[in-house]
């Protein structure tokens, strides 16, 4: 690939915005969170490529999902705004995009794309300084054995060109060496277009989104255990796709909650797909006062309420291998839990911490020990010894990475500190809000 396929615009950083949070109060709160910004995605992409319109009820609005929203725009997908929700028109057909697509911060966004546009497409795809950081062969591999043309810097890292074809993409049979919902996602969205049945088996289960909403928009979808057989595939609209709250957002506040003895917090309609759980059962085993009612479905996505009771005594646990995969993003938030919990927290086989926003094994151990915890990095993990006395510093970075910033403020609630948490722009890729939220679970209302 010539190096001009590469030339594109400067790419944006962040400020130096911050955020204060002041010291939490323990108290009694009903929330709402916002939309699930994995299904968020995903509702954008497969409603664009659906036939008729589909009302979007409260996606996400954070940076993450406005970037797919952009692109999605810019290959000709009508995308309105309508209150709190929006509406997509699918189209047959996908045009090339006249600029390049910008996807900022959001490896969501960049890889889905990457299979969505394998070969119908021609569009260069990049991003910010930390997602030209992170890799994207483990997609463009699969891709190209099905006969797509993609591009990449030597290292396998954005900017991505992918080529219009004029023959179909080959059906495969592909076994991720490691998994990853975003690769699977990228190879179904390609299956959906290949010349014949292809099979994608993962080594361990992953958040499943992207099958659900398939199944629910009628592709030829089966799956067996951890294998997935999908045949060329047509998406009809379903007309309204409700967006749960996001289960992750969700698991930052319920440790909060759960570091302050009286409070008493409850999230309304959060998603509880049970592939993105687990960190609700670690939170249980920890010995948080966890309860999870007023079921429901919607789109086929579980939905419900979950509230908790903080201040109950809490231990160390390890975390299964088998685990991780479905709490990758909350390894942060319980390792700052664990710093106030007896005994010893273990996680291992989260290798990929390492290529996230930040390489969080290492920002999440600067982090706790920034408040006194006493915490070491493993190969693939993090070791977290409770029961120190924590002390806030005056201020934290994010170093450009939400969930980090999020851990920031379990400490800080842990250690009954104000906190001031700098570069803070990263937070608005997935939970713009979040101040206000702080304010209203936590902050202490005025009589």
């Amino acid at each position: 690939m010539r190096r001009a396929d590469f030339l594109c615009p400067s790419v944006k950083c962040s400020s130096v915005q911050s955020l204060t949070l002041s010291k939490p109060v323990a108290q009694r709160a009903t929330l709402t969170l916002p939309g699930d910004k994995s299904i968020s995605h995903r509702a954008f992409m497969l409603s664009a490529i659906a036939r008729g319109r589909t009302r979007i009820v409260k996606p996400n609005g954070g940076d993450d999902v406005i970037a797919t929203i952009a692109a999605l725009r810019q290959l000709g997908v009508a995308v309105r705004r309508a209150g709190d929700d929006y509406v997509v028109v699918g189209r047959d057909t996908l045009r090339d995009p006249r600029v390049t697509i910008d996807c900022g911060n959001s490896g969501t966004t960049i890889r889905l794309l990457m299979g969505m546009l394998a070969g119908c497409v021609d569009a260069l795809l990049d991003g910010d300084a930390s997602l030209r950081r992170r890799p994207m062969a483990r997609v463009a591999d699969p891709l190209k054995a099905m006969g797509a043309k993609i591009g990449m810097r030597l290292r396998g890292v954005p900017p991505v060109r992918v080529h219009r074809q004029t023959t179909k993409l080959r059906s495969t049979h592909f076994t991720m060496r490691v998994a990853s919902a975003q690769v699977k996602s990228a190879v179904l969205l390609a299956a959906l277009r290949a010349d014949g049945i292809s099979v994608i088996t993962s080594p361990a289960v992953t958040r499943d989104h992207t099958e659900r909403m398939l199944r629910a928009m009628g592709a030829k979808l089966r799956v067996t255990g951890r294998a997935i057989r999908v045949r060329p595939s047509s998406l009809k609209s379903i007309g309204m796709l409700r967006v749960p709250g996001d289960v992750s957002a969700a698991v930052y506040l319920l440790c909060v909650a759960a570091a302050l003895p009286g409070s008493n917090l409850c999230l309304r309609e959060i998603g509880v797909n049970p592939t993105r759980s687990a960190a609700l059962d670690i939170l249980r085993r920890m010995g948080a006062r966890i309860k999870i009612s007023a079921h429901k479905l919607w789109s086929g996505e579980p939905v419900a309420d979950i509230a908790i009771s903080g201040g109950a005594p809490l231990k160390g646990v390890t975390i299964p291998v088998h685990a991780v995969p479905n709490l990758i993003d909350e390894i942060p938030a319980l390792c700052a839990l664990a710093t106030i919990a007896r005994g010893t927290f273990t996680v291992r086989g989260a290798a990929e911490l390492k290529v996230k926003e930040s390489n969080r094994i290492r920002t999440t151990i600067e982090l706790l020990r920034s408040f006194g915890a006493d915490a070491r990095a493993l190969r693939d993990g993090i070791v977290v010894h409770g029961g120190r006395t924590l002390r806030a510093p005056r201020n934290v970075s994010t170093h450009g990475d939400h969930r980090i910033g999020l851990s920031a403020a379990i400490l800080a609630a842990a250690a009954r500190a104000q906190i001031t948490i700098r570069d803070v722009d990263c937070i608005a890729t997935s939970f713009p809000q979040f101040g206000e939220t702080w304010n209203a679970a936590f902050g202490r209302k005025r009589t």
